[in-house]
């Protein structure tokens, strides 16, 4: 008498497409290691800060209710901190790419919706540390803003830096892993001073003003600025942040699936 073998079951596909906590805490454990990350985000913020932010007329001169300019200036780059913290973040999967590990990911059932989350969350975390620490060091060097403004401005140039963790996930795919932020660091610099973040767009001239207006810098500084100087048009800002982060998501998720080789 023979007894049919067992079948095995039906692989089940895993839960929000793979998206788990245990991956959020492997993939930090990873980004705390490495030494480029913690620069960008515990050094940099604060460096910049201090080197453009902290002149005594700069202290004296008043911005908005209750700031002053190192106020704005503290914002700014903290904003541009948030900015290279989590582009940093995304770009790392271009390391995934050179070590053959998105193949890999390719055979398995992860959603790319869901690598793509991980990744964005991962980005986020270390944006958050970044501009903390941006704070920490403006509330002891001579920063002025109104109270409700140190928690708004901060959490909104936290939120609003997604737009450049989707950046950083978009050019990760496109970029060799062994230069990816010395390419990187130089265009959001760029980016920076066409967007308005660096110079205020009402010094930049008509023709430079308009343009600023289409870069991803623009809307980010305009949002996280505004509880301190109560000015500019924040529908425009978030149309501008709304739709670039759009652009680099779905730039990251079609690069995902196409990207079956090594580079």
């Amino acid at each position: 008498m023979t007894t049919a073998a067992a079948m095995p079951q039906a692989r089940s596909l895993p839960k929000f497409g793979g998206f788990t906590f245990g991956m959020i805490k492997l993939e930090l454990r990873r980004m705390v290691r490495n030494r480029r990350t913690v620069i960008f985000t515990l050094i940099m913020p604060g460096v910049f800060f201090l080197l453009f932010g902290t002149s005594a007329s700069f202290k004296r001169e008043s911005i908005g209710n209750g700031g002053n300019v190192t106020g704005y200036i503290l914002v700014s780059m903290a904003v541009y901190g948030a900015m290279l913290a989590t582009t940093s973040g995304g770009a790392m999967v271009s390391i995934e790419r050179a070590a053959g590990w998105s193949r890999q990911l390719r055979l398995t059932p992860l959603k790319p919706v869901a690598y793509i989350a991980v990744k964005l969350v991962i980005a986020m975390v270390i944006g958050a540390v970044s501009v903390a620490v941006a704070f920490a060091v403006g509330s002891v060097s001579g920063a002025k803003l109104p109270a409700h403004a140190w928690l708004e401005c901060g959490l909104l140039a936290w939120v609003c830096a997604l737009v450049f963790a989707a950046f950083g996930l978009f050019m990760g795919y496109l970029l060799p892993s062994e230069n990816v932020m010395q390419i990187l660091g130089p265009v959001l610099a760029l980016l920076s001073f066409a967007g308005g973040l660096f110079v205020p767009i009402d010094q930049l001239g008509h023709t430079f003003a308009v343009i600023a207006k289409f870069t991803p810098v623009y809307g980010v500084g305009e949002i996280a600025r505004y509880p301190l100087t109560q000015d500019g048009n924040l529908w425009l800002a978030a149309l501008n942040v709304v739709a670039w982060t759009t652009v680099f998501a779905v730039g990251a998720m079609w690069r995902f699936r196409r990207d079956t080789v090594r580079v």
